[in-house]
């Protein structure tokens, strides 16, 4: 029996050893942080021009909705708020007086102190020469105890600037915040005496 349990130790201690001496030197996480770079920890999400133009306009529109319930929960007179409206005038090509209008009014009428962007899709309409591009999307809108004050289909019409053709550069900008989608002419084409 003694022989049995100086074995069992012997193990147990050799094991022990073994365990000891095969120490892998692990990485701390502030060496993994200190000589990560982007390119290994996030590796970039490829998306054709479609998806990109819709991960943008999304991101603009609700952009303007958080910049517009922010401006609407304040005095509207203080430099913060002038502040707010100018980022506000930024995402339009040429911001007015009445750019905001509709979107503020129907906002304060409401009480909305948040909104929420979803299914967000863009498309293209042809008026004569012209290509205008739209995104429809619906909104939800939520009042000060986050309770839903109600779903929306809205339309914006944007436009897409070019900055630099050899970056393939853009810039982004409303031209109307809830805009109506062209009417088609009830005038069927043909040949008029």
């Amino acid at each position: 029996m003694k022989r049995i349990s100086n074995f069992l130790i012997f193990t147990v201690l050799l094991t022990l050893f073994i365990a000891c001496n095969n120490k892998t030197s692990e990485v701390s996480d502030l060496d993994k942080l200190r000589n990560s770079t982007n390119e290994k920890s996030y590796p970039a999400v490829q998306m054709d021009s479609m998806q990109a133009i819709n991960s943008i306009t999304k991101q603009k529109v609700q952009e303007l909705f958080d910049l517009s319930t922010l401006y609407l929960s304040g005095n509207r007179n203080t430099e913060i708020d002038t502040v707010i409206y100018s980022q506000m005038e930024s995402y339009f090509h040429k911001p007015d007086s009445l750019t905001f209008k509709r979107l503020l009014k129907e906002l304060d009428s409401m009480k909305v102190k948040t909104a929420k962007v979803s299914n967000l899709n863009v498309y293209k309409e042809f008026y004569k020469k012209d290509t205008l591009d739209y995104a429809k999307f619906n909104v939800e809108y939520f009042d000060n105890k986050n309770r839903s004050l109600g779903s929306f289909e809205k339309n914006a019409q944007y436009i897409l600037l070019s900055t630099s053709k050899l970056k393939k550069e853009f810039k982004f900008y409303f031209l109307d915040f809830y805009s109506q989608p062209l009417k088609k002419d009830s005038t069927s084409v043909g040949v008029t005496k």
